[in-house]
């Protein structure tokens, strides 16, 4: 049996006891394919180096990573046009069993892009796990198995000018007037403008956001907005008033961003604007919004899983000071070696087997099932992902199985003064020699009270 333990990642310290016990380390190949999402519809090839210990002591953190290179000539590809600070991440996860608990480990890996064009090619990242410590000798096994890509678009606000192809202007309500006086400040010197009341125009993005801009005019009108099919917050804007409702004395000032919405999910949108009045209402432009994601885009995730199926990989975990016994199973690294380090490694049956480490001889505080409840509490067994490499932190998912009652671990014998925390020493008296010693004192003090008195009486005869 082996028990896992929360351990510490990233760039914070390990603190593990001294031990002479070395981790083998042994390194598996393996192909994935991968579809949907990034992958595109031909699918991805990927080839897959696991690396994880196989032989480690007591204490000792077990570190899985994975390594990833593209094959075939395939690529996962970029969904659109994006500045620079898209994100590609990787999960890989692995199965870990022992006797009494069955979970799974995730290492996470990303990696930061450059301008992609749309369709470009996508670079991938490393992965390096999160630290898992064992806390009892024994034997656990480890089955690679699926690999998730996710893309994230970053933060972004884009610009779309009035004739874009993104917008739509239905029928002949809207006219379009170009080389407009630059004192306008209007996108491009040019707007598309309809006094026809219930004209129409839509505007179809991605994002996360959207802003309409217009010229803010004395003579505008009310416009209306809808969000794929639903009223807009806030659902009209009149460009002839400010922001407080009241009406204003300028004319064609464009570029002015008369309304706007946000916290949109992440995708494409259409966004439709309608006049309500026979005033003017003019479409200078949109402004397109992408704001920072905490989770990337479900559309764009990848799923990608082992082409055979993997091989388990068994884990010991010996005690303190002592390296654990080689396995006479086959290692997809291993070499004809005899050294007693020798270290277990892929198993074709996947079960423990006769692989049990030999107990520590320096006495490893670490329990077994047979312990007795007052030597050793109720095993607690932990697993968490802590991310190292990434550029963003990632949240630590932990799981309790058990609970580990508190022990006391010294026992106090009192023998010192108060400033030890410990008790005094202290003697028995004898009762015969304190009552003696009372009557002693009682009779002291009973003559001295007579002589005092006839010493007062012998002064008062001389004084008559």
């Amino acid at each position: 049996m082996a028990a896992l333990a929360l351990g510490l990642a990233g760039t914070a310290a390990i603190v593990i006891p001294s031990m002479s016990a070395q981790a083998e380390t042994v390194q598996v190949d393996m192909n994935y394919h991968c579809t949907g999402g990034v992958a595109g519809a031909a699918g991805v090839d990927l080839k897959v180096t696991l690396t994880l210990q196989t032989a480690l002591a007591v204490g000792q953190p077990l570190d899985v990573r994975w390594s990833l290179a593209y094959r075939n000539n395939t690529r996962f590809l970029s969904p659109g046009l994006f500045q620079p600070g898209a994100r590609l991440t990787a999960t890989g996860v692995v199965g870990v069993t022992d006797e009494l608990w069955t979970g799974e480990l995730n290492s996470v890996g990303s990696k930061d892009q450059v301008l992609l064009q749309n369709g470009g090619p996508l670079e991938l990242p490393d992965l390096v796990s999160g630290s898992v410590s064992t806390t009892e000798a024994g034997v656990f096994e480890v089955v690679p198995r699926r690999l998730l890509i996710d893309f994230t678009p970053p933060a972004a606000e884009t610009v779309v000018n009035d004739d874009d192809p993104a917008v739509t202007y239905v029928g002949t309500d809207w006219t379009d007037y170009n080389d407009r006086p630059a004192q306008n400040k209007d996108i491009h010197e040019d707007v598309h403008a309809s006094d026809v009341n219930g004209a129409e125009a839509s505007f179809t993005f991605t994002g996360t956001g959207v802003d309409f801009i217009t010229e803010q005019d004395y003579r505008a009108g009310q416009v209306r907005f809808t969000v794929d099919g639903k009223p807009g917050i806030p659902a009209t804007a009149d460009a002839s008033k400010d922001t407080e409702g009241r009406p204003v004395v300028v004319a064609n000032q464009g570029n002015y961003t008369l309304w706007g919405m946000r916290k949109l999910p992440y995708g494409e949108h259409t966004l439709v604007v309608k006049k309500t009045d026979a005033k003017w209402a003019m479409v200078d432009g949109f402004r397109v919004v992408t704001e920072a994601l905490l989770d990337p885009p479900k559309q764009f995730r990848a799923r990608c899983e082992p082409v055979k199926k993997p091989t388990a990989i068994r884990v010991n975990i010996g005690g303190g000071d002592t390296p654990t016994s080689p396995s006479p199973d086959s290692s997809p690294s291993a070499s004809p070696d005899t050294s007693p380090s020798g270290s277990p490694s892929a198993s074709p049956s996947g079960t423990p087997g006769g692989n049990s480490p030999s107990p520590s001889p320096s006495g490893t505080p670490s329990t077994t099932p047979s312990s007795s409840p007052s030597a050793a509490a109720t095993q607690s067994y932990l697993t968490s992902v802590v991310v190292k490499g990434s550029p963003s932190p990632t949240a630590t998912r932990t799981v309790t199985l058990t609970a580990t009652p508190t022990v006391a671990q010294v026992a106090v014998t009192p023998q010192g003064g108060a400033q030890t925390g410990e008790a005094p020493e202290r003697m028995a008296a004898s009762g015969p020699l304190l009552l003696g010693s009372g009557g002693a004192l009682l009779t002291i003090g009973v003559l001295s009270g007579v002589a005092l008195l006839r010493r007062r009486a012998a002064h008062a005869g001389e004084r008559g």
